[in-house]
């Protein structure tokens, strides 16, 4: 109820300006190629919040060898006796690389938590060391985007059911969605305490309302976007970011 938007942004107004978006997106990603630059963007919120459409919408026109999405699955037994950090290491982004992490370390923040698939210790562990962890990567000169879509509670059912009658879509459902609808306050509050513990002046959090996707798609590119300056940037083109949801 408190979405400052009363309706869905008109899917014309959403195509024309993701289209001049996406055209920056081009530019953006020929400069990082050409300058060396390396970017990391981490895409996290709960099931339903539009993480993997935005994703996609940021690499629609990109090359996909130098714009990478990395969605790992469960550890394997390996992975499972690593340091937590450390299958997330390799797949950092390298000289003129952008890689997209749809969901990331932060699992350990929220999701194990709520279904106790981590132990407090570990759990410990992790917000103590997650800060310093980014705050090297930054430092090596890494740029470092970290995105919450946060979705109200109402139009996460709306998109699970829809999920569920689409059979384009029913991939995206797991057991674990589903058991998750009915741990919205655990959720809520191991969101608040990641988000509260892991906000730092080097690697800050940018939380953006979701019910609306297209609205929400638009100003997380407009988010990287305005950190950059590269040749024949459209600062006109790239609009000014909806602080109302952003």
């Amino acid at each position: 109820p408190s979405y400052p938007h009363a309706e869905r942004l008109a899917r014309k107004e959403y195509d024309k300006a993701l289209e001049k978006l996406q055209i920056e997106m081009v530019k953006l990603q020929s400069w990082v190629r050409d300058s060396g630059t390396r970017i990391a963007m981490v895409f996290e919120g709960r099931d339903g919040a539009g993480k993997g459409g935005t994703i996609s919408r940021f690499r629609a026109n990109l090359n996909p060898r130098a714009a990478r999405i990395v969605a790992l699955s469960k550890p394997t037994e390996k992975e499972a006796g690593e340091w937590y950090f450390q299958r997330y290491i390799k797949h950092l982004p390298s000289s003129g690389n952008m890689v997209f992490f749809d969901r990331s370390w932060y699992n350990r923040g929220v999701v194990e938590h709520v279904f106790e698939f981590c132990t407090d210790t570990q759990r410990a562990h992790f917000f103590a060391q997650v800060s310093p962890f980014e705050q090297m990567l930054v430092e090596d000169g890494i740029h470092l985007f970290k995105f919450w879509l946060n979705v109200g509670r109402g139009e996460q059912l709306r998109r699970m059911l829809a999920r569920e009658s689409d059979p384009l879509k029913q991939w995206k459902l797991s057991g674990i969605d589903v058991k998750g609808l009915s741990k919205w306050d655990a959720y809520s509050d191991a969101i608040c305490e990641t988000l509260d513990r892991s906000h730092t002046d080097a690697a800050p959090w940018t939380i953006i309302r979701s019910d609306d996707k297209r609205r929400a798609r638009l100003n997380a590119m407009r988010v990287v976007l305005h950190r950059f300056d590269y040749p024949e940037k459209n600062t006109k083109a790239i609009g000014k970011i909806d602080t109302s949801i952003c």
